[in-house]
């Protein structure tokens, strides 16, 4: 049931699933392939917004569907509700540290489509490690060892409660706001590649050495055109190619540079969905570095001066920060 992502392995075995229940890797994805989700933690964590009317205003978001994400995100625990008005009752709604913890996973959002995505709603803003005053991006380590990883680096088994099977999301279609409000549109393609069930569970393969269009209908569990049909989206989209398997003349399915460089938003979401929402039987996924040996678990770094990033020294947009404070609604805190 071993893989080494990224590499020609093995095809690990799915596991039964003694359980129906969504692990913490499908309660992450629900969480995060939601567009909307995202951009109210985005407007929380960069901009300090808790009530309920600076959200609406702010996204210009109909009411139903604003009262739907922050009650869900109120029962994911990454909010929680703060009376301040007892006429009528009025709540705030405040971060928890679950939710806090989130910027790293919004810092490997921005990484990725900074590089890979060239249109946007909005442009992207350069990100400043106030640390060192220099615009930079995230560089994945070892926290154990401090080394840079990668795709090649990382060994994944499955946990205790994981298997493909109970690692997406229940819903079968992207998650987008009820009664036809469309999303934001800030971040497009991660929402194509995490917000879609069947995307993610193809992505996922391919990680985890799926090459063969029959490995990733295993591994899928998926019917043959809905595997077509993801298969096809990512290659539209630049994370898979097709190459021809020497002496078969069969096309095989790889992740290009684009795919991988997506690995350390994975890495990131999950080690936030196992930190805060691990089944009671253990965690879904076992990830251990080849490089030290040790469990794998991500810190992000910064490129210029490789200091450890805070989310309270990340800077989005504005000037240069000298070693003075920066604007507060401006860190990812």
């Amino acid at each position: 049931m071993k893989a080494r992502l990224g590499h020609e392995s093995e095809i690990p075995e799915t596991p039964e699933d003694t359980e129906t229940s969504e692990n913490s890797i499908a309660i992450a994805l629900g969480l995060l392939g939601d567009e909307w989700n995202l951009t109210i933690v985005k407007l929380a964590i960069m901009a300090g917004v808790r009530r309920y009317s600076d959200f609406r205003d702010r996204l210009g978001i109909a009411n139903s569907v604003l009262s739907a994400r922050l009650r869900r995100l109120t029962e994911a625990g990454v909010f929680t509700p703060v009376l301040y008005s007892l006429g009528p009752p009025r709540y705030e709604y405040v971060l928890t540290d679950c939710g806090r913890e989130l910027w790293k996973v919004l810092l490997t959002i921005w990484s990725w489509e900074a590089v890979w995505v060239t249109e946007h709603v909005e442009p992207l803003p350069p990100m400043y490690h106030v640390a060192c005053g220099q615009e930079f991006s995230p560089v994945m380590c070892c926290r154990a060892c401090e080394e840079p990883a990668g795709p090649a680096d990382v060994r994944g088994t499955f946990g205790p409660s994981g298997g493909l099977g109970r690692s997406v999301p229940q819903a079968t279609t992207r998650r987008r706001s009820a009664g036809g409000s469309p999303g934001p549109g800030l971040v497009p393609q991660t929402i194509e590649l995490i917000g879609n069930r069947w995307s993610a569970s193809a992505l996922a393969a391919a990680f985890l050495g799926a090459r063969r269009f029959t490995d990733m209908l295993v591994m899928m569990g998926a019917p043959p055109t809905i595997v077509s049909d993801r298969l096809r989206t990512l290659r539209q989209m630049g994370v898979l190619e097709t190459v021809a398997r020497p002496g078969s003349g069969r096309a095989e399915y790889r992740l290009t540079d684009k795919g991988r460089a997506f690995f350390p938003h994975i890495m990131v979401m999950l080690d936030w969905g196992d930190r805060w929402f691990r089944a009671p039987e253990g965690p879904a996924m076992l990830l251990t570095h080849t490089a030290c040996g040790g469990p794998f678990r991500p810190v992000l770094r910064c490129c210029v001066c490789h200091r450890e990033l805070h989310g309270s020294q990340v800077q989005a947009g504005g000037d240069p920060p000298l070693a003075a404070s920066a604007p507060a609604e401006r860190r990812l805190t």
